[in-house]
Formats: structure tokens, C-alpha cells, sequence
């Protein structure tokens, strides 16, 4: 297996460890950072960390699998499954927290399971759908708002602006919107008249 791969699956392997720091109700955990107002549990911050590493590596095994011409068939699976699962296991925890509203988990979530199908329909057909530009910016915005929920909207909270929720809701817009567009860019797969 190469190191594109191993990096991948690494980021897989920490998302149990971070719902344990996220989910996992011990009473020492609740002591962490507190600056004035604000305040951060121990456990949210470890988590936070864990999920900004993991998303960090998503960029860096995909670089150095095209640098390194170490492009597999088991890498297109595994990097996007790992995105995917790396999303919707924290946006899950972040319900349970009580700091991201279900529907707005449920639209992000949905929105992957149809995209993927699509892509697989493709596949079926013989063709591979490329990511998008609003794919990528989809991506970026949730990376964004999930770990400005995790920090508890760090450093926004000490001047009262709601960055974390604001983040959140554009996250699901891009994410509706990159969903329709793959959909629209791409409707010839789906040709209702073979079924």
C-alpha cells in the first residue's frame, strides 16, 4: 500500500477517536480553555484538532498521489469514502452536541449519497464525473463551518459574531447548490427511457 493510501486510511482511523473526544461524556472533560466568555472543553478541542488534521490530509494524499504518479484504483475509492465519512460522522456529532440544527446535517448528508450514486451510475455507464468547482468550494465551506462549531465560533465569540452559524448555513447552500449543479452538468446519465 502506498503512502497516498496509508494517509487516507489514517484519516478514516481518527474518526472513531474523535467522536470518542466528542461524544464521550466524562466529567474531567469538561475543564479546558476558558478566556473570558469564552470557553472550550477539553475533549471539544481534541476533537477540533483531530477533525482539522483529518481534513488537512485530504489535500496532501491527493497531492502527492498525483506528484508521485501513485494514483490508484483503491485511492479513488478510499479518498472520497473517507471525506464523506469524515463529514457526516462529525456533522452526527455535532447534532447530538446541540450545535448544528438535524436538517442542516440531513441536507449535507443526503446531498453526498445522491451525488455518489450519481457518480456511480456514471461509472456503470462508462464514464467518470469530475469534481467541480462548487464541489471544492462545497468542501471547503464545510471544513470551515464544522471546525468553527467545534471551537465553539473561536476567536468570533469574543466580539459576539455568529461566524460558526453563518458558516453552517452557507456551507448548506453550496452543498445544495453543487448538488443540483452536478445533477444539472451531468443529467445525461441519467437516461429515464433505459429504465
Amino acid at each position: 500500500m502506498n503512502l497516498p493510501n496509508r494517509i487516507t486510511l489514517a484519516r478514516i482511523f481518527m474518526i472513531p477517536l474523535m467522536l470518542v473526544f466528542l461524544l464521550l461524556d466524562l466529567e474531567w472533560w469538561s475543564y479546558g480553555l476558558t478566556l473570558g466568555n469564552y470557553s472550550l472543553p477539553v475533549n471539544q478541542l481534541l476533537g477540533a484538532v483531530l477533525f482539522i488534521v483529518a481534513a488537512s490530509t485530504d489535500g496532501i494524499d491527493g497531492y502527492i498521489a498525483r506528484k508521485h504518479n501513485l494514483v490508484t484504483n483503491l485511492g479513488k475509492l478510499l479518498d472520497p469514502l473517507a471525506d464523506k465519512l469524515l463529514v457526516a460522522a462529525v456533522l452526527i456529532a455535532l447534532v447530538a452536541m446541540g450545535k448544528c440544527d438535524a436538517w442542516i446535517a440531513v441536507i449535507i448528508i443526503s446531498r453526498e449519497f445522491a451525488v455518489t450514486g450519481l457518480r456511480e451510475v456514471a461509472l456503470l455507464e462508462g464514464s467518470v464525473i469530475a469534481a467541480s468547482k462548487w464541489g471544492k468550494a462545497k468542501t471547503i465551506t464545510q471544513i470551515i463551518a464544522i471546525s468553527a462549531l467545534l471551537l465553539n465560533n473561536f476567536p468570533f465569540e469574543w466580539i459576539h459574531f455568529p461566524f460558526d452559524q453563518i458558516a453552517i448555513w452557507l456551507a448548506a447552500l453550496i452543498t445544495i447548490y453543487s448538488g443540483i449543479d452536478y445533477f444539472v452538468k451531468n443529467k445525461n446519465v441519467l437516461n429515464f427511457s433505459k429504465m
